[in-house]
This record gives C-alpha cells, sequence and structure tokens, in this order.
C-alpha cells in the first residue's frame, strides 16, 4: 500500500471507545462521506508512493480546519486554491490553515512539502464542547480517557513510512509536554523539535509572522 492509501484507511478505523466527561464530543470528520471523499482525493493525489516522510504533530482537529476538511491544517479554500481539489463546502478562512499553508509556500509548495512531510495531531480526532473548539490536554479527565487513544493512533502511524529520528510538535506548551513525556516511555522518536503553534502565532504574533515561517524553514531543515 502506498502512504496514502495506509492514511486512508487508518482516518476509515478511527475510533473512540472510551467514555468522555460529561458535555465533550468527539469530532469526526471522517464520518461525513463528502469529507472522506476529499480526504481521499488528498493523500492519493500527495501521497500516493511509498516514500518515508517526517510527521508533524498537532494537537487535534479543529471545526474550520481539518474537522471539515479531513486534512490537517487546511481549510476549504487552501484545499480548492492550492491543493487543487474542488469542493463544495462553505469556503471559510481558517487561521492555523492560512500560517500552515503560508509556510508551505515558502518552503517550496505543496508537493515538495507534502513529499516529505506529514502532518496529523497527537490525538487525530478533535472534540467539542458547548458548541467551541476543546483541546484534549483542556480537561485532564479527557486526556486521561483519550491516552489509549493516542498511544495507539501514533503507534500505528508509524507503520505508514514515518522516519523514527526526527519528528515535530505544533505547540510548545501542553502538546509538546504531552508529547514528550509520551516519548520518553515509548520512544518513538530520537529527537523531537517544537514549533511554535500556528494559531498562537496568528492571533498573538501576527505582526512577525514572516520571522516564525523563517523560524519552522530552519529547524524543518533538519531533516535534510
Amino acid at each position: 500500500m502506498t502512504f496514502g492509501e495506509q492514511v486512508i484507511s487508518f482516518y476509515k478505523k478511527l475510533k473512540i471507545e472510551t467514555e468522555l466527561p460529561e458535555g465533550v464530543s468527539v469530532l469526526h470528520p471522517y464520518k461525513s462521506k463528502q469529507t472522506l471523499d476529499l480526504t481521499e482525493k488528498f493523500y492519493r493525489k500527495y501521497y500516493g508512493d511509498e516514500n518515508e516522510r517526517v510527521i508533524i504533530l498537532g494537537i487535534n482537529p479543529g471545526r474550520f480546519g481539518g474537522g471539515l476538511t479531513g486534512v490537517p491544517f487546511t481549510d476549504p479554500i487552501k484545499l480548492a486554491k492550492i491543493c487543487g481539489i474542488p469542493n463544495e463546502l462553505e469556503k471559510k478562512a481558517e487561521l492555523s490553515a492560512e500560517f500552515i499553508h503560508t509556510m508551505i509556500a515558502a518552503y517550496g509548495g505543496v508537493e515538495k512539502f507534502f513529499g516529505r512531510f506529514y502532518i496529523n495531531s497527537v490525538c487525530p480526532l478533535g472534540f467539542v464542547q458547548n458548541g467551541k473548539n476543546l483541546n484534549y490536554y483542556d480537561i485532564r479527565d479527557l486526556q486521561d480517557a483519550v491516552a489509549p487513544f493516542i498511544l495507539k493512533s501514533i503507534t500505528q502511524q508509524l507503520k505508514f513510512g514515518v522516519r523514527r529520528d526526527i519528528a515535530y510538535c505544533l505547540g510548545e506548551g501542553e502538546n509538546y509536554k504531552y508529547l514528550i513525556r509520551l516519548n520518553d516511555q515509548h520512544e518513538f522518536f530520537k529527537e523531537i523539535i517544537p514549533l511554535a503553534h500556528p494559531r498562537f502565532i496568528m492571533q498573538y504574533k501576527r505582526k512577525f509572522l514572516d520571522q516564525y515561517v523563517q523560524d519552522y524553514l530552519k529547524k524543518l531543515a533538519r531533516i535534510l
């Protein structure tokens, strides 16, 4: 199977079976036929080979990016205009997707970037509470409940052709701390490099966007 076909198969089987805290629901984009179709087109287009990739792990999908398109850090606008995959989804922009695709353009474009990197999340399904996005670590009971799911998901993805010498973490705070603890226990990767989270950059450091893009490019060059 190609890298992409393994990703598609992985998404189709994703399921959180443990009980979640009251008021928390799972954001599972791949249950939507429309989203799954778009996801399959994306991964067959950009991952239709057996080459190795370096993994970049975000937190978990949000409602307006990967939680809508099925492609992490890619909103419906970027999916159509940049990735060349037309869609009927509402054309709303998402902040994190804006930064990631600005960075990808600076890297050399989607074909070059996706040929070397594979983006997903520490927790590949998202969460919603009171109509708002929820991070897996925002509630300790939620974090504990999904721990087995997170461990299983990362372990499965390593088999796609993910390099074990280096990985990147989107988020320099709680997401990085959690991933480091997990890596210390299970030795997934020799090294994990933290990157400032795209949403943090776009919300609080937007005037320094160019500097953050250059910081990403410098750190991502470590794979070569």
